[in-house]
């Protein structure tokens, strides 16, 4: 029987390899397009962290070309437990994905506005009398999901899923979006063509408080627009940090949001421009391309969710097979997503979205959507 530490040190190897895998599908992450398909990936799995995402997608694909899966893309993926509460068995012979799952730890204060004063129980420690207990993040463990094609049992219930036409918008999408824009004190406008919006798609007026798109556009591109311009409205703000200004991964994040909120209503993500990935990521001084990659499709991720939960709108599966409740909690708007008030002053920025292919390039403000 294994000891102990043999046990510590065989988790942890497991955490290091774990890493490295996920490092090794962050660094091939090196284009545009690429990036692109990550992101229309993930829309499908959106329940699970960005990484969570990345290390399912790199092990399918490796599953696919062994012959071990019939599909090089999963459908849905859960726990070995999981799948057996819907009537389902994971096959003999095949390997689970390792994913990274949150380890946490209880912690208790008696006066909560302090920080310094949390302190974490111990194994079925109590709290003291007047102490408030808290759970939080602590760290990380390897633990395993598998594909539905990996399992057999009870038929797995498909729900509807939205069908578009060429150049149609979701049913409600714009409205959708366009109410949690005027949420946060911009006017939403609709302008004849580009040339009111300096050749731009669309344009987010941080001083006027505007949200303007062109109409001489299908309505596809419109409404994608839209979610590109309210990933600028609640990313982008005068009182965002700096690394979150910096131009690439400003453009990055609003089309990616955009992206992602599009791919979960079932509409073709294969036009999304967006900038060459490993350009953008090597320009933020001081820091690992790795990482910014990482916490920037997390950083979409959340912001895509948030606009997600707030729409009454046909979006398709999370990943999540249809029966089985997660143990996750719904999230409240992030930090980041929070009412920006008209009053409030704001820098003289504009934010214009990407132009349509073939358009004549015309000068915009500083911060704009041409890519690098």
């Amino acid at each position: 029987m294994a000891t102990r530490q043999e046990a510590r040190e065989a988790r942890e190897a497991k955490l290091d390899e774990l890493h490295q895998r996920l490092t090794g599908a962050v660094e091939r992450l090196v284009s545009g397009p690429d990036w692109a398909r990550a992101l229309a990936f993930a829309a499908r799995f959106r329940a699970r962290s960005f990484s969570n995402t990345l290390l399912i997608w790199e092990q399918h694909q490796g599953a696919f070309e062994q012959g071990r899966v019939p599909e090089p893309f999963p459908s849905y993926v859960a726990g070995y437990k999981q799948w057996q509460a819907l009537g389902r068995q994971v096959e003999k012979g095949q390997p689970g994905y390792q994913i990274l799952a949150p380890v946490t730890g209880r912690f208790a204060s008696a006066n909560p506005a302090d920080a310094e004063s949390w302190r974490r129980l111990g194994k079925g420690e109590k709290p003291r009398a007047g102490e408030v207990v808290r759970s939080k993040m602590v760290g990380v463990r390897p633990a395993y999901v598998w594909d539905a094609s990996q399992t057999t049992g009870d038929p797995i219930p498909e729900p509807p899923a939205p069908r578009l036409l060429e150049g149609e918008s979701p049913a409600g999408l714009w409205d959708g979006l366009a109410a949690q824009i005027e949420e946060r004190g911009f006017a939403v406008l609709r302008v004849p063509h580009e040339g009111l919006i300096h050749g731009a798609n669309g344009m987010t007026d941080y001083t006027a408080n505007t949200v303007a798109v062109r109409e001489n556009m299908d309505r596809a591109a419109q409404v994608k627009t839209l979610a590109h311009e309210l990933g600028h409205v609640l990313l982008h703000g005068h009182d965002q940090d700096e690394a979150r200004q910096h131009r690439g991964i400003g453009e990055v994040e609003a089309e990616s949001v955009a992206l992602m909120v599009g791919a979960a209503h079932g509409m073709d993500t294969r036009s999304y421009t967006i900038p060459y990935v490993s350009t953008w990521a090597a320009r933020v001084d001081g820091k690992d391309p790795v990482e910014v990659v990482k916490a920037t499709g997390e950083q979409v991720r959340k912001t895509a969710l948030a606009i997600l939960d707030q729409l009454d709108t046909a979006q398709i599966g999370d990943g999540t097979p249809p029966g089985l409740e997660r143990d996750t909690t719904r999230r409240a708007a992030p930090a980041h997503v929070r009412p920006v008030p008209a009053a409030e002053p704001a820098p003289s920025r504009r934010v214009a979205s990407l132009p349509e292919p073939g358009a004549r390039p015309v000068p915009v403000p500083a911060f704009e959507g041409r890519g690098l």
